[in-house]
């Protein structure tokens, strides 16, 4: 990240938008106007975009320490980051995924957050952050079962995924501890077919 993307994050104004939403409400718990805010960030789209980008520089921040404490077995570092994702949301509130959830807000393919940005065509700050994740799984994966690191990795990301948005909805309780198990089992059968091999 820039320097010009850290200037002017103020990481009070987080919990408005994740606990509350986005809309109208960005200024309210910076104790600034909208007009100064504006001012500092250019509108209204470009703070989502902050916002999103500092998300996830701080889920990247979490998680990397809960990697490192895992070890160096793949298995373990595959669940580390579940219980990491486990960890956050119990820490960071009950509203799910801020990029899925800013997902479903933005369908205006000119937002700066929007993955098809024009002006941004390495930005994509909501699927960016997915695809970074979907890289992790697959590089994990790949040292369990090489010849099938794709499919592994799309697996837990399918898992991971599917636990943040059951977490946001309240569909049942710890979703995120039941796709860790469920993961579990994945690798453990993953690792039972490579050492046949």
């Amino acid at each position: 990240m820039d320097g010009h993307r850290h200037q002017g994050r103020d990481p009070h104004t987080g919990a408005a938008f994740q606990e509350r939403g986005r809309h109208q409400r960005e200024h309210a718990e910076a104790g600034v106007t909208k007009k100064t805010l504006y001012d500092r960030f250019g509108s209204k789209e470009q703070i989502v975009v902050e916002y999103l980008a500092a998300r996830d520089e701080r889920w990247r921040a979490f998680l990397a320490p809960c990697l490192d404490a895992a070890g160096p077995e793949p298995a373990a570092r595959v669940l580390a980051v579940f219980d990491a994702s486990r960890a956050w949301a119990a820490e960071h509130g009950s509203k799910g995924c801020s990029m899925v959830n800013a997902h479903a807000e933005i369908s205006d393919p000119a937002h700066p957050a929007h993955p098809a940005h024009p002006a941004h065509p390495a930005l994509p700050v909501i699927t960016g952050q997915k695809q970074w994740m979907l890289a992790l799984f697959t590089d994990l994966a790949g040292d369990i079962a090489p010849e099938g690191a794709d499919r592994l990795g799309r697996t837990l990301m399918l898992l991971h995924e599917g636990a943040l948005v059951a977490h946001g909805l309240g569909v049942f309780a710890d979703p995120i501890g039941r796709a860790r198990e469920e993961a579990r089992a994945l690798l453990a059968a993953a690792e039972g077919s490579a050492a046949e091999r």
